[in-house]
């Protein structure tokens, strides 16, 4: 690679990130450290802004040094999925970021990936599993799996499933604890929650068919819902999760169903969310696509 050219300095500066240092981003393209040192500098001088902070033991990122970084693995994906369209006449082929939740994504993802694979050998999937919610503009993933009503931004998204909420809870702790007869007997009862920004902080019920919204409380908050059902399941206490991923524990008994004729109903969407447009890679539309036709929850 010409790396004395704009997309050469962008990609010099994905790799240092990428790596974590300039040494092993110099291992990574052939290159000396102070041939990256020299590449860096050239960008920034003619940026005229400072990217990357720089000491013996690390380096970080400035505001526009992130800015930078964004835009450039964004481009180098697209340069990347031009030559590939046209080298290979549109076989989707290349790497597919995809990230998916930690439960729903060992549940329902993985086995889709396994059937997507062998459909679409030249795509190398990159399935990440967690709950943390990636910068898809920012060239973190192609394609992410995810949970609830979704804000507004330039994102496409697609449905492809929902779920419902259920209340559930251990026996060994309905035994030492009280089985809650209606919703606010919960406020004695240790609440397990969910801890990230878009989560409910009240949970909802219905009575008499009005909607009713209640404000728990507990000592353990996770971002997971496998994590939340686990936590359940050795009687930490009270959750609300997706039905999906507590099914198998009702089914043996592991977790009894509480409160369900408050339960209001309500569903939870599940969208596949990603850049869409007419330059949108071809790997990324036969995945959305496999998901439409596929995904079971």
């Amino acid at each position: 690679m010409d790396f004395n050219g704009r997309s050469g300095e962008m990609a010099v500066f994905a790799t240092v990130a990428q790596e974590g240092s300039l040494s092993a981003a110099a291992r990574a393209l052939g290159l000396t450290p102070s041939a990256v040192s020299r590449i860096i500098a050239r960008t920034e001088q003619r940026l005229g802004a400072r990217l990357l902070l720089r000491t013996t033991r690390a380096i970080t990122f400035t505001v526009e040094g992130e800015a930078y970084l964004r835009g450039a693995r964004r481009i180098l994906a697209d340069m990347a999925e031009v030559e590939e369209a046209i080298a290979d006449q549109g076989v989707p082929r290349g790497r597919l970021r995809v990230s998916a939740a930690l439960g729903h994504g060992r549940q329902a993802i993985v086995p889709l990936v396994a059937a997507f694979s062998s459909y679409y050998p030249n795509i190398v999937v990159d399935l990440t599993l967690g709950d943390e919610v990636v910068d898809i503009l920012g060239g973190e993933a192609d394609v992410a799996v995810r949970f609830g009503h979704l804000p507004d931004s330039p994102l496409t998204a697609r449905k492809i499933g929902d779920t419902g909420q259920v209340l559930v809870a251990s026996p060994e702790y309905l035994q030492r604890h009280g089985i809650p007869q209606e919703p606010e007997d919960l406020l004695r009862h240790n609440c397990l929650r969910f801890n990230f920004r878009r989560a409910e902080p009240n949970w909802p019920f219905i009575r008499n068919g009005k909607a009713v919204f209640l404000k728990v409380r507990g000592n353990i908050e996770c971002s997971s819902g496998e994590a939340l059902a686990q936590l359940a399941r050795v009687g930490a206490g009270v959750a609300r999760i997706g039905e999906f991923s507590v099914a198998e524990d009702l089914q043996r008994g592991d977790l009894v169903p509480l409160l369900e004729a408050y339960n209001p109903g309500d569903r939870e969407p599940i969208h596949a969310v990603f850049v869409g447009g007419s330059a949108m890679p071809a790997r990324v539309r036969v995945f959305v696509d496999f998901l439409l036709e596929h995904h079971q929850i």
